[in-house]
């Protein structure tokens, strides 16, 4: 049986008022905070950690992929995405590689503080340490969100609301219609290791004793850390059969992630490189989430019309990046590539599988150079000044895979910044903006749309 407690009602301090409050301090939330500041808003962002860009810094993940064609001849993806890119490499803290999937390599850490001055530069207020725990709606728009930090129960009024927190918090608090999907994708514990795996093969270590040490034979990849000499980023974990939109698997998988990295490290330190010193250095402070709630707006990313290149009157994203689909059924995962190339591997290539799904499909023709997403797929129903933004985004399994990256949730942000904008400047709800000014507003922004 439920029980409840009441809480009595009480008066909550107004602590800030602006044009525009961001939920969430991802790059996706970054990005819309500072491309809104620059259309002349007035931007408050709440963040619930001490430090923005989520799943780049405090999830590790120091990958972002091509911002070019599929021929890597003319440039996609450009605006905050490029500028960001141009910081990073003059302070050092970039490093460009050959593979499309992992062109820029990034030291996390140097992302911080990029970030920190993207957001001072532009005026925004931030508020770390910030967690956005309610809403008030009134008439189809949102008056305030309810906050908690360091000076207590709080609300934030507003004229428009973006919700970039990943989970779709606000979203969820405000009842905007969702869905899950059927299958979720499992998410993934990131961390630093310190010592050398050259020469290692970390599938053969993995099937030969991994079971010594709990590890599932599940997919995972690394990379370097520019301009940190020995570290490595890992993703070596896998956490199965967990729905991340409950508190309760949330933090089992948190826990589970953790053990399974450890669990690696005592792996290398035992079975690897006899003149190397293993060490796990620095830990994600939140586990990878791939996948929660989804939340509806007019238009459904699907993956057919995203990988045969369909063209759009108001574009707000453009990628290159593959559908990328870790199975939640068993330990593989499948790429499918604009080119036609499928390719499916289980566990740390214990299995794989290639063919052509263009073919599977009689296609013929020259296959698209890149794929767009129009306006549409951040307009909701439900309330008139209010965006969700992010990987809680609306669509299928194959078109979630390929636009649930940072390189392409960075896009989203920007777009919902100069929407907001637009709105506020024409005094109209987002249902009534054209999407094609949204379009322009970016381009102008120097988005490559």
């Amino acid at each position: 049986m439920t029980q409840f407690i009441r809480e009595p009602a009480k008066d909550l301090p107004v602590a800030a008022q602006a044009d525009l409050c961001v939920a969430g301090g991802s790059c996706t939330g970054v990005f819309a905070a500072v491309r809104a500041a620059r259309l002349g808003l007035s931007v408050v962002l709440c963040e619930r950690a001490g430090i923005p860009g989520g799943t780049a810094t405090q999830g590790l993940v120091n990958i972002w992929h091509a911002v070019t064609d599929i021929d890597d001849r003319e440039p996609v993806i450009a605006g905050l995405t490029s500028e960001v890119l141009d910081r990073l490499d003059r302070s050092g803290a970039l490093l460009r590689q050959p593979l499309r999937t992992e062109r820029y390599n990034f030291n996390p850490a140097e992302l911080v503080m990029e970030l920190d001055g993207l957001i001072r530069e532009n005026r925004v207020r931030l508020l770390l340490h910030t967690l956005v725990c309610g809403a008030v709606e009134q008439d189809g728009s949102v008056r305030a969100v309810i906050v908690e930090n360091g000076d207590g129960r709080q609300a934030i009024r507003a004229d428009f609301f973006i919700d970039c927190t990943g989970d779709g918090v606000l979203a969820e608090r405000l009842g905007v219609p969702s869905y899950s999907a059927a299958r979720r994708q499992p998410p993934t514990c990131c961390f630093h290791l310190q010592g050398s795996l050259e020469d290692v093969d970390v599938g053969a270590l993995t099937a030969a004793h991994g079971q010594e040490f709990g590890l599932p034979d599940a997919w995972g990849w690394g990379t370097a850390v520019a301009g940190c000499e020995g570290l490595s980023m890992r993703a070596e974990s896998r956490v199965f059969g967990v729905n991340c939109e409950r508190a309760a698997d949330l933090t089992a998988a948190e826990t589970e992630g953790r053990r399974q990295v450890l669990a690696y490290v005592r792996l290398l330190q035992k079975y690897g490189r006899r003149d190397t010193h293993y060490a796990m250095m620095n830990l994600a402070s939140s586990i990878g989430v791939r996948e929660a709630l989804h939340y509806k707006t007019i238009f459904q990313a699907a993956e057919r019309p995203l990988l045969t290149g369909a063209r759009y009157d108001d574009p707000i994203l453009q990628g290159t990046y593959p559908v990328d689909i870790h199975h939640a059924e068993d330990n593989g995962l499948t790429w499918r590539h604009l080119d036609g190339r499928q390719v499916t591997v289980w566990g740390k290539e214990s299995r794989r599988e290639e063919r052509n799904w263009r073919e599977d499909l009689h296609l013929s023709g020259p296959y698209a150079k890149f794929y767009q997403v129009p306006f549409e797929l951040l307009v909701g129903a439900k309330y008139r000044n209010f965006i969700a933004a992010g990987r809680m985004l609306n669509a299928d399994e194959g078109a979630f895979g390929a636009l649930r990256v940072m390189v392409n949730l960075n896009q989203l942000g920007e777009a919902a910044g100069a929407a907001a904008a637009l709105c506020l400047a024409q005094g109209c709800a987002l249902q009534a903006l054209d999407g094609r000014q949204v379009t322009a507003a970016l381009r102008k922004g120097g988005s490559a749309l």
